[in-house]
């Protein structure tokens, strides 16, 4: 299955981190995943997602990291793919950290 990890990036330190330990999970599994926290730096928010929701048209399912709530980019994407009938995963464990 490929799958797209959403997840809040702006105002979270270490959101590398937790994206690439996903993907890392998600590999484990079998799965192709699609991780945006690797498109590269410096582009003007609103171009990212344009891009995000292309990976999303890629994917079978949309994995939901723990506060995807707090980011509006997150909201956006769940109901892109929810529209475009996607798998909503979500994660499961609670990181050490605030999201």
């Amino acid at each position: 299955m490929i799958i797209y990890i959403a997840g809040r990036m702006r105002g979270c330190p270490n959101y590398e981190k937790r994206f690439k330990e996903a993907e890392k999970e998600l590999k484990k599994q079998g799965h192709v995943v699609l991780n945006p926290a690797m498109l590269p730096k410096g582009l003007a928010h609103t171009r990212y997602m344009p891009i995000c929701l292309s990976m999303i048209d890629a994917a079978d399912a949309v994995y939901m990291l723990y506060g995807w709530e707090n980011s509006e980019g997150a909201k956006v994407e769940k109901l892109y793919a929810e529209y475009n009938e996607k798998k909503i995963m979500r994660e499961t464990r609670f990181p050490n950290e605030d999201v």
